[in-house]
């Protein structure tokens, strides 16, 4: 999931660790998944992963899911963080969420709402397997 985590957020930020205090990717995906499991349902699953990223990435335990599904409370900790420290909570939320994704609905359906959301993807070999993060 990493290895796909990570080119998805080259897709949103070519070539840079971003200096943005968003998280394009998850903004990207929300309408996609939200149509999917509602926007419940989508917030349910990004509060999971945001969890569990939490657990390996600690400053990410200072944000939070909001009741549009947006991720708050990204200000604080990005202004204090090394570039490399923010991407690298970014990447890990990323591949929770995509572990998730493949839990619940499958890697066939994960793996063509990823290329449908960036089609420059569409040519790679995007390996879900069975929804590890590692």
């Amino acid at each position: 999931m990493r290895s796909i985590a990570e080119r998805v957020i080259n897709c949103e930020t070519p070539g840079s660790k971003s200096s943005e205090t968003t998280f394009q990717v998850t903004d990207r995906m929300r309408p996609h998944l939200a149509t999917l499991m509602g926007n419940a349902g989508f917030r349910a699953l990004l509060a999971r992963a945001l969890a569990l990223a939490s657990a390996e990435v600690p400053w990410l335990r200072a944000v939070q899911v909001n009741a549009e599904g947006t991720l708050e409370g990204l200000a604080t900790p990005h202004a204090r963080l090394k570039p490399d420290e923010f991407h690298e909570g970014r990447l890990v939320l990323l591949a929770q969420l995509l572990g998730l994704m493949v839990a619940f609905i499958g890697p066939g359906l994960t793996s063509r709402l990823v290329r449908e959301i960036w089609p420059q993807l569409a040519n790679e070999n995007l390996d879900f397997g069975s929804g590890d993060t590692k």
